[in-house]
């Protein structure tokens, strides 16, 4: 085997969760190029089955799940159905972070901010992580061959917000902060991904994060020339940027990396 042979996926099952979204998409996309079986899981299920087609006609393959990640009924069986479908789970990508009902409430001060609010975001953002490792890590124990889990946080579960890019920025048509709420839950990411890489090591399950800067989505051209001045390299990352640092961590070649994070973010937690 040669060093690039490391880092096919030939042979192996992923499953990404979020698979329908802006990161998720490209996340799949990424894995089916190295040779990967993709289970596109999201709880928009025609955006999943969207990305999964897309897989399937450049030679891929790929199905999508639809699952609502903060019930443990709908994990455990969308679990369940991958393996009727696959077999195997050799790889999970614990990717999904869900957007709140009410983004008033999202984006109020801190001292003004909801229990109820925080409760929903914490049950999207960390519970939904805790089950979908729960039972996928489960199945890849009894397999007995170990397996690849990759976790998706923040560069605001690392360090604090530098509140003076939201001045003057909008997204979506409304102005935007980073709520406390979302960066707890992103640094219980990196805490659960540490817990989670001692526990299974001795099943040769790795457990390690992803943690993703800024991406280009839409946000106004304020908010843009704010960010790429906090940043060394001068820019937001582009959503493809993201998905060599998973292959790598999905990939044999990083056979003996756990309980890292992976920080890409244009140099600006260096700073």
């Amino acid at each position: 085997m040669t060093y690039f042979d490391k880092f096919s996926l030939k042979g192996k099952t992923a499953i990404v969760t979020g698979g329908a979204g802006i990161l998720g998409r490209n996340f799949c996309f990424g894995l089916a190029e190295a040779g990967a079986r993709v289970a596109v899981v999201d709880i928009n299920l025609q955006g999943a089955q969207q990305v999964a087609e897309k897989i399937n006609h450049m030679d891929g393959v790929a199905i999508a799940f639809q699952c609502d990640l903060t019930s443990e009924q709908s994990v455990e069986n969308m679990v369940e159905r991958v393996v009727e479908e696959f077999e195997t789970i050799d790889i999970l990508h614990n990717n999904a972070a869900g957007k709140s009902s009410d983004l008033n409430a999202f984006f109020e001060p801190f001292e003004e901010y909801s229990l109820n609010q925080w409760k929903e975001i914490m049950s999207t953002n960390i519970d939904s992580m805790f089950l979908v490792a729960k039972h996928v890590g489960k199945i890849m124990k009894n397999q007995g061959t170990g397996g690849s889990i990759i976790q998706t946080s923040s560069i605001y579960g690392v360090m604090g917000p530098d509140n003076r890019i939201y001045e003057g920025s909008f997204y979506l048509n409304r102005q935007i902060n980073t709520p406390a709420v979302y960066s707890a839950s992103k640094a219980g990411v990196i805490g659960l991904t540490r817990y989670l890489a001692t526990y299974w090591a001795k099943d040769n399950i790795r457990v390690n994060t992803i943690t993703p800067g800024g991406v280009e989505s839409g946000q106004n051209e304020m908010f843009l020339k704010n960010y790429g001045e906090r940043v060394p390299l001068g820019r937001m990352a582009k959503e493809e940027e993201m998905v060599g640092a998973l292959i790598y961590l999905a990939s044999d070649a990083s056979s003996y990396v756990t309980g890292q994070n992976i920080i890409i973010d244009g140099g600006l937690s260096a700073w």
